[in-house]
């Protein structure tokens, strides 16, 4: 597979948590990070997507916001 995203982070899933219609993925990504991804159960079901699996995060945005309290 090739894709133009250029913020792709690779790690293991260590969580998937299927809702009514969305999931929940969650990425070990090393040094104690976890990414949250959330998806439609048909994606996980798709990718047959599950727990210890490695996996690629994929981050595409065009803005990036930073907010303080």
């Amino acid at each position: 597979m090739k894709i133009s995203a250029r913020n792709q982070i690779r790690g293991r899933i260590v969580e998937v948590a299927k809702g009514a219609t969305t999931a929940h993925v969650r990425i070990d990504i090393g040094g104690g990070a976890v990414i949250t991804a959330s998806i439609t159960n048909g994606a996980v079901d798709e990718l047959k997507l599950s727990q210890g699996d490695e996996a690629y995060a994929v981050v595409k945005a065009s803005d990036v916001m930073i907010a303080v309290d």
